[in-house]
């Protein structure tokens, strides 16, 4: 190969590494709604999308908590990598690198939910143990970690993102705020009718906008390629 060839390259390199990167947030959020979805419900008899909530598909001794545990950490590597990538796509823009970080540190915080499943239907989590408790405190910290980097993320980038970004996160708040009311009934085993479709709701709007905001940056750097001829 010629040093023009080479040369000719090295521009390239960069770019399909970020592509592929953010790319990953698309892919992430496609495995995370089949897997807990379409495979997990068809694993488990008797389990009710519309009325129990993700969480107990990976409650210990369910026949779903193995291999969903194994896909929540290939899902946790590919949001760490699209976090990667929006950090790479920021440019200089600090509401992007803030996003950048939060997805990071909400990829880093996946694996700690292996030791702390939820505590199962009938228990309160202080009463079953401290497994119960750090599973409520993670959830927690998760729940603001995704507001926060919605938020900076909105803020960073057009006013149809921020539009897309604002209706999310009333879709997020209002179905999340559903969910938390029926905390007490499951806690006394009691049925929780509509709880597993309300949270589904909220993962569904965080789900989809990390895929909007990955096709976004995407489609920002294919029109900056066309308008420079690179």
């Amino acid at each position: 190969m010629s040093s023009t060839q080479r040369l000719s390259l090295r521009p390239a390199a960069p770019d399909t590494t970020v592509r592929a990167l953010l790319a990953c947030g698309i892919v992430s959020s496609l495995l995370y709604a089949v897997a807990n979805d379409a495979l997990a419900v068809a694993r488990y008899p008797g389990y009710d999308p519309v009325s129990q909530v993700v969480s107990e598909l990976t409650t210990t001794g369910t026949p779903t908590r193995a291999p969903l545990l194994v896909v929540g950490l290939v899902w946790a590597v590919l949001l760490g990598a699209f976090g990667a990538g929006v950090w790479r796509a920021a440019r200089g823009r600090r509401g992007l690198r803030v996003t950048a970080g939060l997805l990071m540190g909400y990829a880093a915080v996946q694996p700690l939910w292996i030791p702390f499943p939820m505590s199962p239907r009938g228990e309160i989590p202080t009463a079953a143990g401290p497994a119960g408790a750090v599973h409520v405190a993670l959830a927690a910290a998760t729940v603001a970690i995704m507001f926060t980097a919605m938020g900076f993320g909105a803020a960073a980038l057009g006013r149809r993102f921020r539009r897309f970004t604002a209706g999310a996160a009333v879709a997020a708040l209002v179905s999340g705020a559903y969910t938390f009311a029926t905390v007490p009934r499951f806690q006394a085993g009691d049925p929780t009718p509509w709880a597993g479709l309300a949270e589904r709701v909220t993962i569904a709007a965080w789900l989809l906008w990390i895929a909007v905001l990955g096709a976004t940056l995407l489609r920002e750097r294919t029109t900056e390629r066309e308008e420079t001829g690179s």
